[in-house]
């Protein structure tokens, strides 16, 4: 068993140039939309960056996944966290802490499947975009503009995935 990938010995200069990229990319989106604070809602672009920088030719890193994958996360998400906050955290079930804590898991397990299910069906199947949806029940007190973030940053993802294909290579 290898520990270091063949490949890696192969094409070293191409296994540290498309991490770098996906680094770079990253670091640019959370500054420019200032989502620091919304780590929690956009973790999830770690891995979807993870998939377009090492394995840019599969169908989870194509735009209709990546794009279409977020958009049923968030719309899902954003349902089933409103949903939650309106009919149980607003409505004083917070002294009732274990109550509205079970209520709290059954519309994140909720979220995350409905999101499988409305992604398979729409043929937009991006993994990464169902941690969305989580985190948008889970973390019900989100404002709008968070929603405008995750979306912009995927398709500044999509966007970079386009401009740099003919240098990325998939690596696994």
């Amino acid at each position: 068993m290898r520990l270091i990938d063949r490949n890696f010995q192969a094409h070293p200069l191409r296994y540290v140039l498309q991490p770098l990229l996906a680094t770079v990319s990253i670091m640019i989106v959370l500054l420019l939309a200032g989502a620091v604070a919304h780590t929690v809602l956009i973790a999830s672009l770690g891995a979807s960056a993870f998939i377009v920088f090492t394995m840019p030719t599969t169908a989870a890193a194509q735009p209709r996944y990546l794009i279409g994958g977020y958009v049923v996360g968030v719309v899902v998400g954003a349902l089933f966290g409103l949903l939650y906050g309106h009919l149980f955290a607003a409505a004083g079930m917070e002294e009732a802490e274990t109550r509205a804590e079970l209520w709290l898991v059954g519309f994140a397990g909720l979220a995350v499947g409905v999101a499988i299910f409305a992604m398979v069906i729409t043929n937009t199947e991006h993994p990464p975009a169902t941690g969305v949806a989580l985190g948008l029940v889970v973390n019900w007190h989100w404002r709008w503009p968070a929603l405008v973030v995750i979306l912009l940053a995927v398709v500044a993802l999509a966007v970079l995935r386009s401009l740099l294909r003919p240098v990325l290579r998939n690596l696994l």
